[in-house]
Parts: C-alpha cells; structure tokens; sequence
C-alpha cells in the first residue's frame, strides 16, 4: 500500500529567536540547515555503475573528477565549478548556462551539443552553493552580512553567523526533500508526538505535510528520506523478553531493497544522498547489518554516540524532546531572581547517573539540589524555573530529553557525558551557552558553576 503525503500546505516561517520561540517546528527549522550544510560539504553521486544496495568499495566520481570538502582546504574538482556564471548574459538563467561546451563532429561545420542531465544541473547548483558559502565563512562577524527581511542571525551562539545564513539563504533556494512513498503506518510515515521520543512523529509529520522543502519529483531532490520511524518499529517488533532485534533490522534492510529495486537513487549514490532519523536509541539496529548498510548515508540521530559509530562529519546530532502534553512550556524567572544553582531529578539510569546521585544525593546543599525521586508535592517544572544550572548526564545513552527541557525553562544546561555530540555542533557554538563537564568532574560540579559569573 502505498502512502501519499499529507496535503496541508505548509506555512514558511522563520527563527525569531533562537530556543525561545514556543513553536514545535523548532527542531524541523534548525535541522534542514544541518543536514543540508552536510550534504553541501560532502561528495554525493559516485560514478554512474550499477552497485548493489550493501555492497561496499567503491570511488567516488562523477564525470571523471574526484570530489573533496570545500571546508577541509582542499580543492572541489567539480566540472560544474567552472561555470562561469558572472558573465551570463542579462537574460540568460543558470540552467540554460548548464549546456555542456560544444562539441565538434568529425566535421568542423557540425556541432553537437549535450544538454545537461537533472543531475547535473543539481550538482552545479550544489557547486555554487559550496562556493557562495565558503565565500560567506570568511567574515567573522557575530552577526550575518546578508540581508534578510525575516531573521538575521547574530550573537556568539553561533560558529559563523554569516556562513550559516548564506547556507540558510541557499536552502531556502534550493533544498528540496523527496519523502519515499512506500511503506505502511504505524511503522512508516507515523511516529510518536507525545513522549520522549517525540521528535520522530513531529519531523516525519512536518515532511510529509510541508510543501516548502519537499518535492515530489525524486529527480529534483538533493536528499532522500526513508520515513520509517526506529520509536515505532521497536514498539511493535520488540519483545523485551527475548532481547533479539534481528526483526527490527530485517524490515529495515527490506525497506532498503524495495527503494533500490524500484529507484535509481539509492544505488547511484550507495545512499550517501539520503537521510534516516532516530531518536530511539541506536541499539536495536546497532546488533544487525543495518549500521553497515547506512554507512554512507546520513544518520540523524539524538542518541548521537561516537562511540556507537556517530560521525560528525557526516551525520546529524538532533535534540531530543520530551513533548508528554504535545506542547512545551517555555520562560522562567531571571538569573538573579533563581534561589538554587543547580539542580537535578532522575531515576538511576546509567553509571553517569550513578555517579552523580552517590556524590550529590542526600547532600542537604541548597545550592546543588540532586534527587532520584522529588519529594510529593514539589513540581518538577518549578524546580527548572528556580535553577541557574540544570545538570543534563547522560543515562543508558547519551543523548537527554533534559537539555531542551532546560533551555526552554531558561536554565543553562549542564552537559555531563561522554562520547555525546550536541545537535547542530557544526552550527551552534555550545560552549557560549552551556555548559560541559566532564565525568570525572561530577565532585566539583558546585565550584565549577560557582566559578561561572552572574554575567
């Protein structure tokens, strides 16, 4: 059977301001950039062959040139970063720029010209893209040059806000998804909206309804999704009883042979140009073939562990969101005005988890306030509100509902974990508003944040 998108007409709508907008859509606006700004950087059509969907060693060309990031300071030997676009006539549009150089027959009087592919009007466009970005990196301002009537990025929570909006600008352009069709709900094209994995439900829900960045023209597409949701396929594949994940993995990888079978787009790229999201934990497929299979492509996860195979350079760290009421509760009291400077709730959870309730637990300290289980009648939320510090460990995995809790109460989050890569790291500088300690520095967590100013 197959499932056609919702057809709701998206709104366009942009950051007003960052995290405090109370607006849901907030993980969908931020990722797009994140995920297009890999694909940008990266290399995505190999050269053309037919490969099997698991099979392994290949090169990456396309028309004989080899590829390269444009941010690791070595050369992008694309053909279409020729195009010498500047000196277009007036009236002449870039497509039209796109027909190949001619060339001559056996004959000097005859000419044949070679229109471009779809393709290869899309790796041009990609080109020019990398370049008007790497052109943007270069200014270091703390807040973008561009011009923009909506939003214009700016303060130190950015890594570069110029290189970010152009990336934005670019997006905005020219990004289109192509949400495959195949599959049935609850599995595929349904994940959950009202629990800690809500930011599986709400991204698929967003795609498949929105009309602004998808297509359903898969040849015009930069990147592919594959709408399955792992919340989902775990909730009806696993028995927790017998521990086997071998059924999730199964219907995973015969997902992955359907798309390949039926379209070109997998195999042309070994699916370096398609995209999965998770925000269950990665363990249940992390024991079957499919981490392999997705060894190319882009893997936006929240458990972003780089000790299970995360790879920042490729992947995309996403937040995850504890929606239990399907809307968030944003805002609190101002610095000056929070009596407790940190604090945490939580159930023994991991070994981090551990380690900070045997230190802090039972401490009596009004100023780092840790709890297992909060006393009857004290409310969670308040006790957020109330705190300059919100202590985030990391549990059995390393990714916590608790960051984004924090920055929607305005408290600063406290990152303890290891191996956990923050959403959007490539875009946002996390040190400028949180902050990081290591687990070896649980004991010191109160001089460490008594040493932070007011400021």
């Amino acid at each position: 059977m197959m499932i056609s998108p919702h057809n709701d007409k998206a709104q366009h709508t942009h950051i007003s301001s960052f995290w405090s907008s109370p607006s849901l859509n907030l993980g969908l606006i931020l990722v797009i950039p994140s995920v297009v700004l890999l694909v940008l950087v990266s290399t995505l059509v190999p050269h053309p062959s037919t490969f099997s969907p698991l099979s392994s060693p290949w090169k990456w060309r396309y028309g004989g040139h080899r590829y390269s990031s444009i941010f690791n300071g070595s050369s992008t030997d694309s053909p279409f970063m020729e195009a010498e676009t500047d000196k277009l006539a007036p009236n002449m549009s870039f497509s039209d720029a796109l027909i190949d150089k001619d060339v001559d027959n056996v004959t000097s009087t005859t000419r044949v010209v070679k229109r471009s592919s779809k393709l290869e009007m899309v790796e041009a466009y990609m080109a020019r893209a990398r370049s008007s970005i790497k052109e943007a990196a270069r200014v270091r301002n703390l807040t973008s040059i561009h011009q923009d009537p909506d939003y214009v990025p700016h303060g130190p929570i950015y890594r570069n806000a110029n290189a970010f909006h152009r990336s934005y600008l670019e997006m905005e352009k020219l990004f289109k998804i192509y949400v495959y069709q195949e599959g049935e709900p609850p599995m595929f094209h349904n994940g959950p909206c009202k629990s800690i994995y809500s930011s599986e439900g709400r991204f698929i829900h967003e795609v498949e309804k929105g009309k602004f960045y998808t297509t359903q023209d898969p040849d015009e597409a930069l990147v592919y999704f594959l709408p399955f949701s792992v919340a989902m396929l775990v909730r009806y594949l696993y028995k927790s009883e017998s521990l086997k994940t071998d059924a999730i993995g199964r219907i995973v990888i015969d997902y992955i042979h359907v798309i390949s079978g039926k379209y070109p787009y997998w195999n042309r790229s070994l699916g370096a140009d398609h995209f999965m999201l998770s925000c269950h934990d990665w363990g249940p497929l992390a024991s079957s073939y499919v981490p392999h299979l997705f060894n190319k492509s882009i893997r936006v996860l929240c458990n972003a562990n780089t000790s299970e195979g995360f790879i920042p350079a490729k992947d995309a760290s996403f937040p995850e969101i504890n929606l239990l009421k399907g809307e968030a509760d944003i805002g609190g009291l101002p610095p000056s005005r929070r009596s407790i400077l940190a604090f945490f709730a939580g159930h023994l959870h991991g070994y981090i988890r551990y380690l900070l309730l045997n230190e802090w637990k039972d401490k009596n300290d009004p100023d780092v306030q840790v709890y297992d289980q909060l006393p009857k009648g004290v409310s969670y939320m308040s006790k957020l509100k109330n705190s300059r510090f919100c202590l985030c460990p990391s549990g059995y995995e390393v990714a916590s509902p608790r960051i984004v809790e924090a920055i929607y109460a305005e408290c600063a989050p406290v990152l303890i974990s290891d191996g956990y890569v923050a959403p959007f790291s490539d875009v946002l500088n996390w040190k400028s508003f949180s902050v990081q300690i290591t687990v070896k520095d649980i004991p010191n967590i109160k001089r460490i944040l008594m040493g932070i100013s007011q400021r």
